[in-house]
């Protein structure tokens, strides 16, 4: 429970502060930060390999599995580090949501989606 408050801390925080993105990067006309804000229910999955994913967090990675650059950017964004996010861990919850389209193999940065 206190890390899902610690990361909706986070979450608020980078609200505050925001930014405007222009163009379109990694997750089109959001940042990969704002996006990862909607992960909030993906914060125990993502540090425990062993923890249930939720519905609701399957929800809303089956949202970047279709743009495994935007997924990337946002499991390894500022915010999901700041957060307690386990990079290793954070990227196989395609695989334990059994998304049967999920891009396997695709490189994100140092770590490989399973």
């Amino acid at each position: 429970m206190a890390s899902s408050t610690k990361f909706l801390c986070v979450l608020g925080l980078v609200l505050l502060v925001g930014t405007v993105v222009d163009g379109a990067g990694e997750c089109g006309r959001s940042t990969p930060d704002n996006e990862a804000m909607k992960l909030a229910p993906c914060v125990g999955a993502a540090q425990d390999a062993n923890a249930a994913v939720p519905g609701g967090c399957c929800a809303q990675i089956k949202r970047f599995s279709q743009n495994p650059k935007c997924l990337c950017a946002v499991l390894l964004s500022d915010t999901a580090k700041a957060s307690g996010v386990q990079p290793e861990v954070a990227l196989t919850i395609p695989k334990r949501c059994n998304f049967a389209n999920r891009p396997v193999g695709y490189k994100c940065g140092a770590y490989t989606l399973p």
